[in-house]
């Protein structure tokens, strides 16, 4: 089960010379002035619903809420749904979205307040890299909906996963990955669409492997989002069973370390590889310092990183600790933001 991860890497390297074509049609030129005038920041800061998800599930915020409270509680006018806030169940397609009439109040919602929707995060939509044919299909087509959706609300990209069976080898879940995606993205083109791909568990978070999924797929509208916190393969939740039977799939790959967490991948070079081919970056923030800095991810770090390969665009907030309330923790997260833009 071993990655042929020098045969991953090499193509990192000739990747970040494709990054400037394959982010091109995503940047904002005439967005981001900083406050005193002097300079232009290329860095507008969107704020990712799931940083809100705990307010959301317990009703505490509606949907439709979702862009009035983003704009008068910390002042962003730029937002990334999650679809699982707004969704019917379809038995073959998975996630569906609401009807058109509630997609237009959602829109609405966002007009009232000058709010731009970013894009659509999309989960539970069947796995793209399935390795039976028919639920592949099923679930490239159960995201032609959330296009519309995307198209509809003004949104620039929909994040999707790429997901196939952790049984299976690298390069098999490589090849059905990179089939299920090309179809999706050759769906979006016409509609002037992207389809972008999060570091999101499994293979997707070895950056290597991901990047080369990517280039496979061989379309400019087919690119990342990477995530600063979302590098680890598999999750320890503390069933040991269970861990060690998710963990001997990728025991023995020097890629990957092992922590209390989980197992993991380096979360720099991960963002690194994936960079190049950048339609969105989401800042992952859990845990403060006494100097509101993040302990988990040096931010400056990452945002140099994403600064060098040339990335021009938002940069979403997905807070997600428990240490501090989803309010304070956002709060936290766009300061942190803030005073990392204006050093690198």
């Amino acid at each position: 089960m071993k990655l042929a991860r020098r045969r991953f890497l090499a193509t990192s390297a000739t990747a970040l010379t494709a990054g400037g074509f394959l982010t091109s049609c995503f940047e904002k030129s005439d967005e981001g002035k900083s406050t005193d005038g002097a300079k232009e920041n290329p860095f507008q800061i969107s704020l990712a619903q799931w940083s809100l998800h705990k307010a959301l599930k317990a009703g505490e915020l509606d949907n439709l809420d979702y862009p009035a409270f983003t704009k008068d509680t910390f002042g962003l006018t730029a937002i990334e749904w999650v679809n699982q806030f707004f969704f019917v169940e379809d038995p073959k397609l998975g996630y569906q979205p609401k009807d058109q009439a509630y997609l237009a109040e959602m829109k609405k919602r966002c007009d009232d307040k000058g709010v731009k929707s970013v894009l659509i995060m999309c989960d539970r939509v069947g796995n793209l890299g399935d390795p039976d044919a028919a639920k592949r299909t099923a679930a490239v087509e159960g995201h032609f909906a959330w296009l519309d959706a995307a198209k509809f609300l003004g949104c620039h990209s929909i994040r999707v996963n790429a997901a196939s069976d952790a049984s299976r080898s690298p390069e098999e879940q490589a090849d059905l990955c990179t089939e299920g995606l090309r179809r999706l993205s050759e769906h979006a083109a016409p509609m002037g669409l992207g389809v972008i791909v999060e570091n999101h568990g499994g293979l997707s978070s070895n950056g290597a492997w991901l990047a080369q999924v990517i280039k496979n797929v061989g379309l400019e509208n087919c690119g990342t989002l990477p995530d600063f916190g979302n590098f680890y393969v598999a999750k320890n939740r503390g069933d040991a069973a269970k861990w060690e039977s998710e963990k001997a799939l990728y025991t023995g790959d020097p890629a990957y370390t092992e922590d209390a967490t989980g197992l993991g991948y380096d979360r720099y070079l991960g963002t690194k590889e994936l960079m190049p081919y950048a339609k969105g970056v989401s800042a992952k923030a859990h845990d403060f310092d006494e100097a509101g800095n993040e302990i988990h991810t040096d931010f400056k770090k990452m945002m140099q990183i994403v600064k060098e390969a040339g990335y021009k665009g938002h940069v979403g907030i997905e807070y997600e600790g428990s240490e501090l309330g989803e309010v304070e923790g956002i709060k936290k997260t766009i300061a942190l933001l803030e005073r990392t833009f204006a050093a690198v």
